[in-house]
Protein backbone atom coordinates (compact mmCIF):
# COMPACT_ATOMS: atom_id res chain seq x y z
CA UNK A 1 0.00 0.00 0.00
CA UNK A 2 1.27 3.32 -1.10
CA UNK A 3 2.57 5.48 2.08
CA UNK A 4 1.60 8.73 1.27
CA UNK A 5 -2.27 10.59 0.15
CA UNK A 6 -3.43 12.35 -3.05
CA UNK A 7 -4.84 15.62 -2.73
CA UNK A 8 -7.13 15.76 -5.85
CA UNK A 9 -7.22 19.49 -7.99
CA UNK A 10 -9.87 19.36 -10.60
CA UNK A 11 -9.91 21.34 -13.81
CA UNK A 12 -6.90 23.16 -12.82
CA UNK A 13 -5.17 25.14 -15.59
CA UNK A 14 -1.92 25.11 -16.25
CA UNK A 15 0.33 28.39 -16.87
CA UNK A 16 1.04 26.33 -20.17
CA UNK A 17 -2.88 26.64 -21.35
CA UNK A 18 -3.90 23.22 -20.46
CA UNK A 19 -6.80 22.59 -18.06
CA UNK A 20 -6.78 19.15 -16.86
CA UNK A 21 -7.65 17.07 -13.16
CA UNK A 22 -4.08 17.23 -11.10
CA UNK A 23 -3.55 14.98 -8.76
CA UNK A 24 -0.89 16.07 -5.66
CA UNK A 25 0.48 13.10 -3.84
CA UNK A 26 1.78 14.28 -0.32
CA UNK A 27 2.81 12.81 2.98
CA UNK A 28 2.67 14.20 6.53
CA UNK A 29 5.08 13.78 9.71
CA UNK A 30 4.36 14.55 13.25
CA UNK A 31 1.25 15.77 14.31
CA UNK A 32 -0.83 19.53 13.77
CA UNK A 33 -1.40 22.02 16.66
CA UNK A 34 -4.53 23.29 17.78
CA UNK A 35 -3.38 26.43 16.29
CA UNK A 36 -2.40 25.05 13.12
CA UNK A 37 1.07 27.37 12.66
CA UNK A 38 3.97 24.49 13.60
CA UNK A 39 4.29 23.69 10.13
CA UNK A 40 7.12 23.09 7.92
CA UNK A 41 6.93 22.20 4.37
CA UNK A 42 9.87 20.52 2.57
CA UNK A 43 9.11 20.32 -1.33
CA UNK A 44 10.77 17.14 -3.30
CA UNK A 45 13.86 17.70 -5.74
CA UNK A 46 14.33 16.60 -9.14
CA UNK A 47 14.22 12.74 -9.80
CA UNK A 48 12.95 12.51 -6.18
CA UNK A 49 9.88 11.72 -4.50
CA UNK A 50 8.99 12.07 -0.33
CA UNK A 51 10.99 8.51 0.43
CA UNK A 52 14.24 10.02 -0.54
CA UNK A 53 13.69 13.95 1.15
CA UNK A 54 12.79 11.78 4.38
CA UNK A 55 16.61 12.43 4.70
CA UNK A 56 16.11 16.16 6.20
CA UNK A 57 13.63 14.72 8.85
CA UNK A 58 15.85 11.79 10.11
CA UNK A 59 16.27 11.85 13.75
CA UNK A 60 18.23 14.57 15.55
CA UNK A 61 17.92 16.65 12.71
CA UNK A 62 16.70 20.52 13.08
CA UNK A 63 13.38 19.61 10.95
CA UNK A 64 11.86 17.76 14.27
CA UNK A 65 8.88 15.54 13.66
CA UNK A 66 8.36 15.30 17.31
CA UNK A 67 7.63 19.37 17.49
CA UNK A 68 6.67 20.28 13.90
CA UNK A 69 4.03 18.98 11.46
CA UNK A 70 6.14 18.48 8.30
CA UNK A 71 4.56 18.31 5.29
CA UNK A 72 6.29 17.05 1.97
CA UNK A 73 4.45 17.63 -1.30
CA UNK A 74 5.07 15.64 -3.92
CA UNK A 75 6.45 17.77 -7.44
CA UNK A 76 4.73 17.38 -10.34
CA UNK A 77 6.12 15.00 -13.11
CA UNK A 78 8.21 13.05 -9.80
CA UNK A 79 5.87 9.50 -10.75
CA UNK A 80 3.69 10.26 -7.07
CA UNK A 81 1.79 12.94 -8.27
CA UNK A 82 0.33 13.81 -11.94
CA UNK A 83 3.12 12.84 -14.23
CA UNK A 84 3.29 11.97 -17.21
CA UNK A 85 3.40 8.00 -16.75
CA UNK A 86 0.43 8.09 -15.13
CA UNK A 87 -1.67 11.08 -16.92
CA UNK A 88 -4.51 9.73 -19.10
CA UNK A 89 -4.20 10.46 -22.81
CA UNK A 90 -4.53 12.93 -24.29
CA UNK A 91 -1.99 14.43 -21.39
CA UNK A 92 -0.03 11.68 -20.64
CA UNK A 93 3.34 10.32 -22.13
CA UNK A 94 4.63 12.62 -25.08
CA UNK A 95 2.01 14.66 -24.38
CA UNK A 96 2.91 15.68 -20.81
CA UNK A 97 2.42 19.39 -20.92
CA UNK A 98 5.02 22.05 -19.04
CA UNK A 99 4.07 22.57 -15.13
CA UNK A 100 5.82 25.22 -13.67
CA UNK A 101 7.54 26.08 -10.61
CA UNK A 102 3.96 28.73 -9.82
CA UNK A 103 1.91 25.60 -10.65
CA UNK A 104 3.40 23.39 -8.13
CA UNK A 105 3.53 25.84 -5.32
CA UNK A 106 0.04 27.13 -6.16
CA UNK A 107 -1.24 23.62 -6.14
CA UNK A 108 0.51 23.47 -2.95
CA UNK A 109 -0.79 26.38 -1.48
CA UNK A 110 -3.97 24.66 -1.65
CA UNK A 111 -3.53 21.47 -0.08
CA UNK A 112 -1.96 23.35 2.84
CA UNK A 113 -4.58 25.91 3.57
CA UNK A 114 -7.96 24.81 1.80
CA UNK A 115 -7.03 20.69 2.60
CA UNK A 116 -5.21 20.46 5.46
CA UNK A 117 -6.73 24.11 6.88
CA UNK A 118 -2.80 25.59 7.56
CA UNK A 119 -3.01 28.76 9.56
CA UNK A 120 0.46 29.76 9.13
CA UNK A 121 3.72 28.51 7.90
CA UNK A 122 7.01 28.17 10.24
CA UNK A 123 9.37 27.41 7.53
CA UNK A 124 9.43 25.93 4.11
CA UNK A 125 13.08 24.47 2.93
CA UNK A 126 14.57 22.25 0.00
CA UNK A 127 17.15 21.05 -1.54
CA UNK A 128 18.09 22.06 -5.23
CA UNK A 129 14.58 21.61 -6.88
CA UNK A 130 13.01 22.18 -4.09
CA UNK A 131 14.95 24.87 -3.30
CA UNK A 132 13.70 26.68 -6.29
CA UNK A 133 10.21 25.94 -4.97
CA UNK A 134 11.05 27.39 -1.78
CA UNK A 135 12.13 30.64 -3.26
CA UNK A 136 8.51 30.57 -5.22
CA UNK A 137 6.65 30.05 -2.04
CA UNK A 138 8.26 33.18 -0.38
CA UNK A 139 7.60 35.13 -3.29
CA UNK A 140 3.84 34.17 -3.58
CA UNK A 141 2.80 33.59 0.60
CA UNK A 142 5.20 36.20 2.78
CA UNK A 143 2.61 36.62 4.79
CA UNK A 144 1.81 32.96 5.27
CA UNK A 145 5.21 31.79 5.50
CA UNK A 146 7.70 32.88 8.24
CA UNK A 147 10.93 31.96 6.70
CA UNK A 148 12.20 30.11 3.92
CA UNK A 149 15.29 28.14 3.62
CA UNK A 150 16.59 27.31 -0.08
CA UNK A 151 19.42 24.72 -0.22
CA UNK A 152 21.56 24.31 -2.92
CA UNK A 153 19.28 25.56 -5.74
CA UNK A 154 18.01 29.09 -6.85
CA UNK A 155 15.16 31.24 -7.57
CA UNK A 156 16.08 31.44 -11.53
CA UNK A 157 17.53 28.84 -13.20
CA UNK A 158 21.57 30.56 -14.68
CA UNK A 159 22.47 30.26 -18.06
CA UNK A 160 25.20 28.19 -17.64
CA UNK A 161 22.81 25.86 -15.50
CA UNK A 162 20.38 25.70 -18.52
CA UNK A 163 22.97 24.94 -20.60
CA UNK A 164 23.96 21.87 -18.46
CA UNK A 165 20.03 20.27 -17.73
CA UNK A 166 19.53 20.78 -22.01
CA UNK A 167 22.21 19.17 -23.14
CA UNK A 168 21.45 15.77 -20.32
CA UNK A 169 17.62 16.22 -21.62
CA UNK A 170 19.00 15.78 -25.40
CA UNK A 171 21.45 13.19 -24.35
CA UNK A 172 18.55 11.14 -23.23
CA UNK A 173 16.08 11.99 -26.58
CA UNK A 174 18.82 10.53 -28.54
CA UNK A 175 18.35 7.04 -27.55
CA UNK A 176 15.97 5.77 -30.50
CA UNK A 177 13.96 3.86 -28.36
CA UNK A 178 12.73 7.28 -26.83
CA UNK A 179 10.51 8.03 -30.04
CA UNK A 180 9.65 11.33 -29.26
CA UNK A 181 8.04 10.00 -25.69
CA UNK A 182 5.66 7.79 -27.31
CA UNK A 183 7.77 4.24 -26.64
CA UNK A 184 6.02 0.96 -25.26
CA UNK A 185 9.33 0.62 -22.89
CA UNK A 186 11.87 2.48 -21.47
CA UNK A 187 14.53 4.11 -23.37
CA UNK A 188 17.35 2.50 -20.92
CA UNK A 189 20.15 3.52 -23.25
CA UNK A 190 19.06 7.11 -23.16
CA UNK A 191 18.49 7.03 -19.15
CA UNK A 192 22.01 5.49 -19.21
CA UNK A 193 23.56 7.92 -20.58
CA UNK A 194 21.41 11.03 -19.29
CA UNK A 195 22.90 9.58 -15.51
CA UNK A 196 26.42 9.62 -16.86
CA UNK A 197 26.16 13.18 -18.23
CA UNK A 198 24.90 14.16 -14.57
CA UNK A 199 27.49 11.84 -12.85
CA UNK A 200 29.70 15.34 -14.19
CA UNK A 201 28.19 17.34 -12.95
CA UNK A 202 27.06 16.35 -9.12
CA UNK A 203 29.77 16.33 -6.89
CA UNK A 204 32.98 19.13 -7.28
CA UNK A 205 36.30 18.62 -9.01
CA UNK A 206 37.92 18.73 -5.21
CA UNK A 207 35.32 16.03 -4.45
CA UNK A 208 36.49 13.54 -6.89
CA UNK A 209 40.27 14.67 -7.04
CA UNK A 210 40.41 13.32 -3.12
CA UNK A 211 38.13 10.27 -3.94
CA UNK A 212 35.22 11.38 -1.29
CA UNK A 213 32.66 8.83 -2.79
CA UNK A 214 35.21 6.41 -1.06
CA UNK A 215 33.01 7.67 2.17
CA UNK A 216 30.18 6.71 0.12
CA UNK A 217 31.32 2.87 -0.22
CA UNK A 218 32.40 3.39 -3.27
CA UNK A 219 35.58 2.15 -4.77
CA UNK A 220 36.14 4.04 -8.23
CA UNK A 221 35.47 6.69 -10.32
CA UNK A 222 33.46 4.29 -12.54
CA UNK A 223 30.76 3.60 -9.27
CA UNK A 224 30.41 7.84 -9.44
CA UNK A 225 28.28 7.21 -12.53
CA UNK A 226 26.79 3.58 -11.69
CA UNK A 227 25.30 5.62 -8.19
CA UNK A 228 23.56 8.52 -10.77
CA UNK A 229 22.42 5.77 -13.63
CA UNK A 230 20.91 3.73 -10.73
CA UNK A 231 19.42 6.52 -8.75
CA UNK A 232 17.75 8.05 -12.41
CA UNK A 233 16.43 3.95 -13.29
CA UNK A 234 13.81 4.48 -10.59
CA UNK A 235 11.97 7.38 -12.81
CA UNK A 236 10.34 6.55 -15.96
CA UNK A 237 12.06 8.52 -19.15
CA UNK A 238 8.78 11.11 -19.50
CA UNK A 239 9.08 12.01 -15.80
CA UNK A 240 12.63 12.76 -15.83
CA UNK A 241 12.28 14.71 -19.08
CA UNK A 242 8.71 16.75 -17.49
CA UNK A 243 10.84 17.21 -14.41
CA UNK A 244 13.62 18.81 -16.65
CA UNK A 245 11.24 21.19 -17.89
CA UNK A 246 10.13 22.33 -15.00
CA UNK A 247 13.51 23.04 -14.08
CA UNK A 248 14.91 24.68 -17.33
CA UNK A 249 12.29 27.42 -16.90
CA UNK A 250 12.58 28.04 -13.67
CA UNK A 251 11.97 31.06 -12.62
CA UNK A 252 10.37 32.67 -9.72
CA UNK A 253 8.69 35.71 -11.87
CA UNK A 254 7.78 33.84 -14.74
CA UNK A 255 4.43 33.80 -13.49
CA UNK A 256 0.95 36.66 -13.72
CA UNK A 257 1.84 37.80 -10.41
CA UNK A 258 5.28 39.31 -11.34
CA UNK A 259 4.97 39.17 -15.23
CA UNK A 260 8.93 38.42 -15.72
CA UNK A 261 10.15 41.21 -12.95
CA UNK A 262 13.00 39.16 -11.39
CA UNK A 263 13.88 41.70 -9.27
CA UNK A 264 10.20 42.47 -8.04
CA UNK A 265 9.80 38.26 -7.40
CA UNK A 266 13.06 38.47 -5.06
CA UNK A 267 12.00 41.81 -3.12
CA UNK A 268 8.11 40.20 -2.36
CA UNK A 269 9.98 37.24 -0.33
CA UNK A 270 9.24 39.99 2.67
CA UNK A 271 9.71 36.85 4.93
CA UNK A 272 13.55 35.82 6.68
CA UNK A 273 15.14 33.69 4.42
CA UNK A 274 18.32 31.83 4.82
CA UNK A 275 20.10 30.98 1.31
CA UNK A 276 22.84 27.93 1.49
CA UNK A 277 24.78 27.43 -1.80
CA UNK A 278 27.54 24.62 -2.06
CA UNK A 279 30.47 26.39 -1.74
CA UNK A 280 31.56 23.83 -4.79
CA UNK A 281 28.42 23.28 -6.14
CA UNK A 282 28.45 22.96 -9.67
CA UNK A 283 24.46 24.05 -10.36
CA UNK A 284 23.96 26.38 -8.77
CA UNK A 285 27.11 28.82 -7.95
CA UNK A 286 27.87 31.06 -4.54
CA UNK A 287 27.58 34.23 -6.17
CA UNK A 288 24.01 33.64 -8.35
CA UNK A 289 22.95 32.99 -4.55
CA UNK A 290 24.37 36.15 -3.35
CA UNK A 291 22.99 37.99 -5.99
CA UNK A 292 19.51 37.12 -5.34
CA UNK A 293 19.85 37.82 -1.10
CA UNK A 294 21.33 41.10 -2.19
CA UNK A 295 17.63 41.94 -3.31
CA UNK A 296 15.90 39.94 -0.39
CA UNK A 297 15.02 42.39 2.28
CA UNK A 298 15.12 39.87 5.12
CA UNK A 299 17.93 37.15 3.94
CA UNK A 300 21.44 36.05 4.57
CA UNK A 301 23.18 34.27 2.33
CA UNK A 302 25.69 31.40 3.91
CA UNK A 303 27.35 28.93 1.79
CA UNK A 304 28.19 25.36 2.87
CA UNK A 305 31.77 24.66 3.09
CA UNK A 306 32.14 21.24 1.41
CA UNK A 307 33.59 19.40 -1.53
CA UNK A 308 30.85 17.57 -2.35
CA UNK A 309 29.14 19.79 -4.36
CA UNK A 310 25.63 19.58 -5.62
CA UNK A 311 25.72 16.86 -2.84
CA UNK A 312 26.21 19.06 -0.11
CA UNK A 313 22.24 19.49 0.20
CA UNK A 314 21.81 15.31 -0.01
CA UNK A 315 22.09 14.41 3.19
CA UNK A 316 25.15 12.23 2.25
CA UNK A 317 27.95 14.17 4.66
CA UNK A 318 27.23 14.82 8.24
CA UNK A 319 29.51 17.65 8.44
CA UNK A 320 27.02 19.54 5.76
CA UNK A 321 24.20 18.15 7.35
CA UNK A 322 25.09 20.19 10.94
CA UNK A 323 25.85 23.51 9.18
CA UNK A 324 22.62 23.07 7.37
CA UNK A 325 20.65 22.47 10.65
CA UNK A 326 22.69 24.84 12.26
CA UNK A 327 20.89 27.92 10.50
CA UNK A 328 17.80 25.88 10.56
CA UNK A 329 17.85 25.64 14.35
CA UNK A 330 18.25 29.74 14.04
CA UNK A 331 15.37 30.14 11.61
CA UNK A 332 12.93 27.81 13.48
CA UNK A 333 14.06 29.45 17.02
Amino acid sequence: MADYQIFEIPRYTLQAGVTLDLKLAYKTFGKLSKARDNVIVVPTFYGGRHPETEFMLAPGRAIDTTKYFVVIPNMFGNGYSSSPHNTPAPYGRGGFPLVGLYDNVICQHKLLTEHLKVKKIRLVSGFSMGAMQSFQWGALYPDLVDAIAPICGAARISDHNYLFVDSAKSTLQLDPDYKDGWYDAQPIRGVLAFGKVYAAWLFSQDFMRGAHYRELGLGARRDVVLLTQNYFLQNDANNLLAMADTWLNGDISANPVFNGDFKRALKAIRCRACVMPGATDLYFRVADSEAEVKLMPHAACHAIPSVWGHGAGFGLHAADNVFIDQHLRKLLA
